[in-house]
Formats: C-alpha cells, sequence, structure tokens
C-alpha cells in the first residue's frame, strides 16, 4: 500500500515558511555545525531521520537552529511525509568527483570569496552531461587573455574609446568590443548574452556587458582579472544605452541604407567610388523584429568586421542562427562537437550568481530540497495550465503516481531505491501564481503516493517586473534552482524554462503552449535537444557570401519541439 504523503499547509497563500528573504537579513555569525541524525515519530508509525546540514556563509547559533527545525518540520506537516531514510544531502557532493573547474571550463585562481557560486556550484548539479573540448578551453584561455589586455582600465581600452570618440573605426585597432545591452526579462537576457559571448569568442571580440540598476547586483564577474562592466561614464554614456528600441537611427541596417557601411562585392554601390571609412560603433539590432536580420549573412559579417565597437540590444538566443554563415560554420563544429551542449557549456562557464543571490540558493536549498533523493522542477510560465500539466505528467511520466485512479505516472524505480526503502521526491515550483502550488500540495496530501512526496515553492510574485533588483534576484535564485533538479518540466516558448534546462544538463519536457489560438493537440514533448529555441529566426534573407554545407545545416539546426518556427541546435 502506498503511503500517504503531505506538504505545507502553512505559510503565505500555501507557499512554504523559508522564503528567498533579503540577503541583508541573512545571520552573521559563523558556527561550525555537525551532522547528526535525528528521529521523529509521526503518527506513532513512521520514523523519519533528519540530516543536520553544514551550514554555508554566516550563520548564528540561533539561525542553525531555526533552519533545522524548520527542515524538520517541513518533513512532518509542510514537506516529505511518511518518509523513511532520505538518503545524504546531496549538496556535499559526497557521491561525486571534485571538479570545482567543471572538466578546465572554469579558469582556477579567481577569488573565492568575491563569487562563492563559481567554484561551488558543482556541488548541487545532478547532471555533467558533456566535457567542454579542448579546442574550447584553449579558445577560452585565450579569450582570458585579450579581455585582460582590452578590458576597461587597461592602455588598450583607452586607446579604443579615443577611437570611439574619433566617429570612425581603424584598422589597426587591436580591440575591439561586442558590449551587450539589456533588453526584456531575466531568461531573454541571460541567453543574449550567452550569445553575443559566443560572437565575442568566434569572432576575437572583447566581451563588455552595460548592466543596469536592475541587473546591477545578479552576476559575478566571469573573467579572470579584469571586469566586463561597461563603465558608466564612459563617451558612450551607458545609462542612454538602455532601452534604444529595436529600430535606433544607427543600427547596422540604417548605416547601411545611408551608405554609411559598404559590403564587399555590393552590386548597388559605384565600383570606381572609394569605399566609406566605417563608423566607430553600430547597434546590432537583434531582438523578436530582428531588424538587422542581414547580420546572419556571410558578406555582411566581413563588413561589420570593420566595425570596432558593436552594441548587441537583442532579447533572443541566436547562436543557432550562427551556423547558418559559413565562416563559422567549421569553427562551431571544433569548439562543440556535441551541438547541443553549446548553451549549457557556455552558460556554465559564464553565468554565476552574485553572493547575494547564491545566498537564497543554498539557504533555501539545502532547508527543503536537499533531503530529497530525487528532485523534480516544474516552471510555469502562464496561468490555467493545471489540467495540461496533470495530462503531461500521465503521458510522460514525470510526477510520482497516486492511488486515486487518476495516476501521475512517474519515472524511474517505482519509489524505492536500491536496498528497497522508501525515496523522497522533491518538486520544486517556480512561477508567478500560487494555484498551481496549491493544487499539487493537496493532491499529495489527500492522496497517497509511492514516494514520499514535498511540494516547494520559493515565491508567487503575481506578476513580473524586470526593472526590480529584488524581482530580479529572487527570479535568478530560482532559475539556479531549478537547474539543480534531477527533471524539468518547463513551458514552452519560456526563455526562463530554456536557461534552467541549459544549466541543469538536461532534456526537459516542454508543456506546448496554444499557437494561434489552438490548443496543441499533445500536452507536451520530451525534448530532443537540451539547447534553447531560437523563437526569431532570420527569415526571407538572400545571402552572398559563401555557400553553407546546407545538408550539416539541415542535419544541426532543426524546427523548435515546442514552436514551429523557431530553431535550435541538434545533434
Amino acid at each position: 500500500m502506498a503511503m500517504s504523503v503531505g506538504a505545507s499547509a502553512t505559510g503565505g497563500r500555501g507557499v512554504p515558511d523559508v522564503k528567498l528573504e533579503d540577503p541583508a537579513e541573512a545571520p552573521t555569525e559563523r558556527e561550525k555545525t555537525r551532522r547528526c541524525r535525528q528521529a521523529l515519530l509521526v503518527g506513532g508509525l513512521v520514523t523519519l531521520p533528519l540530516v543536520l546540514f553544514v551550514v554555508l556563509g554566516q550563520e548564528s547559533a540561533t539561525t542553525v537552529w531555526q533552519i533545522a527545525t524548520a527542515k524538520l518540520t517541513a518533513m512532518n506537516g509542510r514537506g516529505f511525509m511518511n518518509a523513511a531514510g532520505h538518503g545524504h544531502d546531496h549538496a556535499t557532493g559526497a557521491t561525486k568527483a571534485h571538479d570545482e573547474l567543471l572538466g578546465g571550463l572554469l579558469a582556477p585562481g579567481m577569488d573565492r570569496r568575491s563569487c562563492r557560486s563559481r567554484y561551488d556550484s558543482w556541488r548541487y548539479y545532478k547532471h555533467f552531461p558533456y566535457a567542454p573540448s579542448p579546442h574550447l578551453l584553449r579558445r577560452l584561455r585565450a579569450y582570458e587573455a585579450r579581455h585582460r589586455r582590452c578590458a576597461p582600465g587597461t592602455p588598450l581600452y583607452a586607446k579604443a574609446v579615443d577611437q570611439l570618440r574619433s566617429g570612425r573605426s581603424a584598422a589597426d585597432l587591436e580591440c575591439n568590443y561586442v558590449v551587450w545591452l539589456p533588453f526584456d526579462g531575466l531568461g531573454n537576457r541571460m541567453l543574449s548574452m550567452v550569445s553575443g559571448f559566443l560572437y565575442a569568442l568566434l569572432t576575437d571580440r572583447v566581451f563588455l556587458a552595460a548592466l543596469p540598476p536592475d541587473s546591477d547586483d545578479l552576476f559575478c564577474e566571469p573573467f579572470p582579472g579584469a571586469t566586463w562592466r561597461l563603465p558608466a561614464d564612459d563617451f558612450l554614456h551607458v545609462a542612454k544605452l538602455f532601452g534604444v528600441g529595436q529600430r535606433p537611427d544607427r543600427s547596422y541596417s540604417s548605416l547601411l541604407d545611408k551608405k554609411e557601411i559598404a559590403v564587399p562585392d555590393d552590386p548597388a554601390v559605384n565600383a570606381t567610388a572609394a569605399p566609406p571609412v566605417p563608423p566607430a560603433y553600430v547597434y546590432l539590432s537583434l531582438g523578436w523584429l530582428l531588424t538587422d536580420r542581414i547580420f546572419f549573412c556571410g558578406e555582411h559579417q566581413v563588413a561589420i568586421k570593420k566595425v570596432n565597437w558593436l552594441l548587441q540590444y537583442s532579447d533572443l538566443y541566436y547562436a543557432p542562427s550562427l551556423y547558418a554563415v559559413a565562416e563559422f560554420q567549421d569553427e562551431l563544429r571544433r569548439l562543440f562537437p556535441a551541438m547541443e551542449s553549446v548553451s549549457h557549456l557556455l552558460a556554465r562557464y559564464l553565468l554565476h550568481p552574485s553572493n547575494s543571490v547564491w545566498g537564497l540558493v543554498t539557504r533555501y536549498y539545502r532547508s527543503y530540497l536537499a533531503p530529497a533523493d530525487r528532485r523534480i522542477g516544474v516552471q510555469i510560465r502562464l496561468n490555467g495550465m493545471y489540467d495540461q500539466i496533470l495530462a503531461c505528467s500521465r503521458q510522460e511520466r514525470v510526477l510520482p503516481e497516486t492511488d486515486d485512479g487518476d495516476e501521475l505516472t512517474g519515472g524511474g524505480d517505482g519509489g524505492n531505491n536500491n536496498n528497497g526503502s522508501t525515496t523522497a521526491t522533491a518538486i520544486l515550483i517556480t512561477s508567478l501564481y500560487a494555484d498551481y502550488y496549491d493544487r499539487l500540495r493537496s493532491r499529495y496530501y489527500e492522496h497517497a503516493a509511492r514516494v514520499a512526496v514535498g511540494v516547494f515553492q520559493p515565491t508567487h510574485e503575481e506578476r513580473q517586473a524586470t526593472d526590480s533588483l529584488a524581482h530580479n534576484r529572487k527570479a535568478l535564485a530560482e532559475i539556479y534552482l531549478l537547474s539543480f533538479s534531477d527533471e524539468l518540466l518547463i513551458t514552452g516558448l519560456s526563455t526562463f524554462g530554456y536557461v534552467a534546462g541549459s544549466l541543469a544538463g538536461v532534456r526537459p519536457t516542454i508543456l506546448l503552449t496554444p499557437a494561434d489560438h489552438n490548443v496543441a493537440a499533445t500536452p507536451c514533448r520530451r525534448a530532443v535537444s537540451m539547447e534553447p529555441c531560437n523563437l526569431t529566426p532570420p527569415r526571407d534573407v538572400e545571402c552572398r557570401g559563401e555557400a553553407v554545407d546546407k545538408e550539416d545545416l539541415a542535419r544541426h539546426v532543426r524546427v523548435c519541439e515546442d514552436w514551429k518556427n523557431g530553431v535550435k541546435f541538434f545533434d
């Protein structure tokens, strides 16, 4: 007989009591704690062990006890009920080989105190599907050396800014730049960062980020010995770069129309006229309107290469469309022998949560998710998808089954580990809405399951607030909590879910959203590739550059599982 399990019945609108609190309220005194196991009698029938974890960061004795008590209560009345034996705390890394550099992906020797997540995240990830290729490692180390030479504060950067003031690009300038500009929500921003960095890697440029106040304290410095931040007081005037829109006056296409940029062998240009000197900078409008779609043509890459400063304005993961440029195709194959590893490896290399965000992540993980043997992340972007979640789970065996005759069939070993004892499953829900948490919690409270099930939701903000740093901190924390899952169920067309899947290194199950007001025939699909979807690839563009290997392109860049108009990398 399956044992009945329950979840939190307390907290704001059914949300567990331990929130993603403000880091300023975090404890300030470190205390060494020991692991111990306590017995909890539930209804006089089941013994429930609890592992007290070693608290990271500055934790007082009082806080250690409060967190330990919260974990104990979660297993009794607000989390895992009727569970006997939860295994060890996976965050200790006891079952993983010690590889904090992720196979050489990360550079050693960076300051640990200023960015705890960089060398600690490996303890929490459950999947390491692809090792970085030797060629990628060589290119990353070469990039880091170039970034140190050309970063803000160096003589070469000062020279590049002087050239920028002149209004014209110089062919002999050693340092050329891609400047990332913020556009749209956090998931979009992270994917466009990965795309921009990949482009810088392919073109020997330096990647800088113009971070707005709402993103100022989200990420660590990714490169050793130098900053990636565009200084606020430089000639470009960072504040004026925000919100430029998708049709800026100095976009690449508009400058081409004004004959301020010349494309080699352009039949529309007078062959006897001297080519114009390229401008000092251009905007690359690569958002969902894709104003500069000709950017993905080889002949235009030749022209763009002559511009010293590129200001990227994008909310897309446009990396798959770079594969359609013949000049990039071979190099991308060498960098990523497995094409579905592009975003996975680059996101783990580039994006590391700041200490304030990492504190939110680790405190919540250790208090609620660490005791589980299996963690399922459920990311829901839209309202009204509860029935679809249940139908998807029946179809793809995602969530643990119940005995109510309307089964939520789950995969795995049926709820037993190798020694036959009952296992525990944590379901982490990330959504703007509390309804999904309330209903799933009630389902597992009212119906028996083969495994002990805890349902958790860190926040329910009700609305997206991209311009709020506090909101973005919580959102980033939830992305990383999702990325520590064994399995993911995400919403189609959601960049939030795409990023979590890439960081996790899993092929998620994708809930299909209505297209053209038509409900999908099937509730969800298993992803064939963990890569994010480029939701707006360039279309109706005639390129005159070097011919691309179309057979290879068709094999590796195909239609997304969740959006017929998008493309993504496949193997």
